[in-house]
């Protein structure tokens, strides 16, 4: 974990809301010059801190609405820092938690250079992130519509379907199948829900994807010659990794991306594991899939799996497989090279690499 060790004449620890923001000034030497609540709006946060311009920092928690500030401190040139909310424990662990408490320790985390800095995700490239993972909550609803149609199937004890729904062509005849008017009804709009879905998933997949190669079509050309990721998976890491420079190690990156189990120790024993949920869902998710069809699509990684399956048994040996995946995206997009499935496989090269899973341009 990263903290803001900057320092500054004044610091401005904030606690921002919807509607109001709560704000706490204070200066090097512990004092409070400003302690107030005001409107959630632009000209009156600037207000309050133009008499502190000339050397302030502002932090926000990390939470829906921080957007606005942190593109309004950057457009005015003022230093901004967001805090990572799960690991802001001095905040949420107070007997007592109001917004005007929760402002004050802001301002004192900040000035003690205790701050757990998120990452502040630049906005020319936010917005389609954004629109990426409100795509997948739409292909959810989907899904949900599909599993009501298969469940209603099995609810008539009717002879199974046998044909995947997400296919236009095999929802034919789908409403016929129950005798019910009622459920037929019922049916019909779950279909054209599907439909409906259907089309506008792809119209965001297209100005995604158009969107995508304006900003990192290079990575998204490394990322999709890795068998099993493909047009949507290859979006998913460009958006949420952004920038892997900001990874200085691949054993960060796959912290990140949920591909390792935190460990507890304590006095050289261990104690458990836990924060497993710290990191990023949406990379976690893709590397799970990717790893699934990774196995589908290459008969070359079928003796190694193997391998790992016999040493550690199946659901594990597909957690190693995705590490390494995560490793193999790390090497890939940080020397702009190809997949190459030899190095991939072959453990001796693996050992004696520095970058193992790196091939030469104009490999796979």
């Amino acid at each position: 974990m990263r903290y803001y060790t900057g320092q500054h004449q004044y610091y401005c620890g904030v606690d921002l809301h919807a509607r109001t923001m709560y704000l706490c000034i204070i200066n090097q030497a512990d004092e409070i010059l400003y302690h107030r609540e005001i409107p959630t709006r632009a000209d009156a946060f600037l207000e309050k801190l133009a008499p502190y311009r000339e050397d302030v920092v502002v932090s926000v928690e990390c939470i829906f609405t921080w957007y606005w500030v942190a593109d309004l401190c950057t457009a005015e040139g003022i230093p901004f820092v967001l805090g990572h909310a799960l690991y802001m424990k001095a905040i949420h662990g107070s007997k007592t938690k109001n917004d005007r408490i929760d402002s004050k320790k802001i301002a004192k985390l900040l000035r003690a250079g205790m701050i757990p800095m998120a990452y502040v995700y630049p906005k020319a490239m936010r917005s389609t992130r954004d629109l990426l993972r409100r795509r997948m909550h739409f292909v959810h609803q989907r899904s949900n519509l599909m599993i009501h149609i298969q469940q209603t199937n099995y609810q008539y004890n009717l002879p199974k379907i046998g044909k995947s729904l997400k296919y236009k062509g095999n929802r034919e005849g789908i409403a016929e199948r129950f005798s019910e008017q009622s459920v037929q009804k019922t049916i019909e709009v779950d279909l054209e829900l599907i439909a409906y879905y259907d089309a506008i998933i792809g119209k965001l997949e297209w100005h995604i994807l158009k969107s995508a190669k304006a900003h990192d079509a290079t990575a998204l050309t490394i990322l999709r010659s890795i068998p099993g990721i493909g047009k949507i998976l290859s979006l998913v890491i460009v958006y949420e990794v952004q920038d892997i420079r900001r990874f200085s190690r691949p054993q960060q990156f796959a912290s990140y991306a949920r591909l390792i189990r935190p460990v507890k120790e304590s006095g050289g024993k261990r104690t458990g594991s836990s924060n497993g949920k710290i990191g990023n869902a949406y990379l976690k998710w893709a590397f799970s899939e990717a790893v699934v069809l990774f196995l589908r699509e290459t008969r070359e990684a079928q003796p190694y799996i193997k391998r790992l399956e016999r040493k550690y048994g199946k659901e594990k040996a597909k957690g190693i497989l995705a590490h390494r995946l995560g490793r193999t995206v790390y090497y890939l997009l940080t020397h702009h090279e190809l997949f190459d499935m030899n190095k991939f496989v072959n453990q001796q090269q693996v050992a004696n690499n520095k970058s193992p899973v790196a091939g030469r341009k104009g490999g796979r």
